[in-house]
């Protein structure tokens, strides 16, 4: 007895999920000497995520009709669906801007989500380690889609408003003051924007943090209850619960990331039409 539980509890702690995502390969970097690329479960999910939303797009439009065949007329009720919510957020000019970024951003989360919930994903090994991982349960991952985002971000605001009114949007007077007024309340929008240069920093870290979170939890828990019994069938039926509220939970996160960056360009450039004229 004593030795079928220590056998059991080896196998649970096997293929329960880490917090850091094991290394398969490491690829050496030839203008960097004695450095190399780690390459991780989770990469490779996510590499295969942009494959299948490549082929996906690419087979949806390789042969465009004036009268779209049911995969064009889907893929285009999705992006005028994305594209409507997009320019709600930040208004028409940006979105037809940078639609570019929150559609894909928002597909291949989306798609990367619901691909580790796939069958096998975390059960089959290279060598010791699964050679497949969620993409999103691994920060490293989330973490990169943050700092990509607060990159762009920069470049976005400095174009749309340059560097004055960049920088006056931070630190200048609010609410059209003038006057005395203006002038006494000078230091405290100036604290006021040193606060908002934290927030901005912030900014890449909740994004990584709050779609790890959600995902990598999920994901635990569902591995938790598939190893619940040693009956497949019991197992199967502790973890469809869970399962249907991560199909709702991988969607949910897709979408947040989506409207967080979304608000978080027209917050500092407006609708950012008047900056363009």
């Amino acid at each position: 007895m004593v030795l079928f539980c220590g056998v059991a509890q080896a196998s649970e702690e096997a293929h329960k999920l880490s917090n850091d995502a094991p290394v398969l390969w490491n690829i050496d970097i030839p203008f960097w000497p004695g450095h190399s690329l780690p390459i991780t479960n989770s990469l490779v999910m996510m590499a295969a995520a942009v494959v299948v939303l490549t082929l996906l797009l690419r087979l949806a439009t390789r042969k465009m009709e004036r009268i779209p065949g049911k995969l064009q007329n889907f893929v285009e009720w999705i992006f005028e669906t994305l594209f409507n919510f997009v320019s709600g957020l930040t208004g028409k000019h940006l979105a037809q801007r940078y639609f570019w970024y929150f559609a894909s951003i928002f597909l291949l989360i989306l798609i990367s989500n619901y691909m580790g919930l796939l069958p096998g994903v975390g059960e089959i090994l290279y060598g010791h380690d699964p050679l497949l991982r969620g993409a999103n349960a691994d920060l490293n991952i989330t973490l990169f889609l943050g700092l990509f985002y607060t990159l762009l971000w920069f470049v976005w605001c400095l174009r749309e408003q340059g560097v004055k009114h960049f920088v006056l949007h931070i630190f200048g007077p609010k609410g059209g003051l003038s006057g005395l007024l203006k002038n006494l309340l000078l230091p405290v929008f100036f604290f006021v924007g040193l606060i908002e240069i934290l927030s901005i920093g912030i900014r890449p870290v909740a994004l990584a943090a709050r779609l790890f979170g959600n995902i990598y939890a999920g994901e635990a828990i569902l591995e938790q209850m598939l190893n619940i019994s040693s009956n497949p069938l019991i197992s199967a039926l502790a973890a469809l619960p869970f399962m249907c509220l991560e199909i709702l939970v991988g969607f949910v996160q897709a979408l947040v990331f989506l409207m967080l960056t979304a608000i978080f360009l027209k917050t500092q450039v407006g609708d950012g039409e008047e900056h363009h004229a």
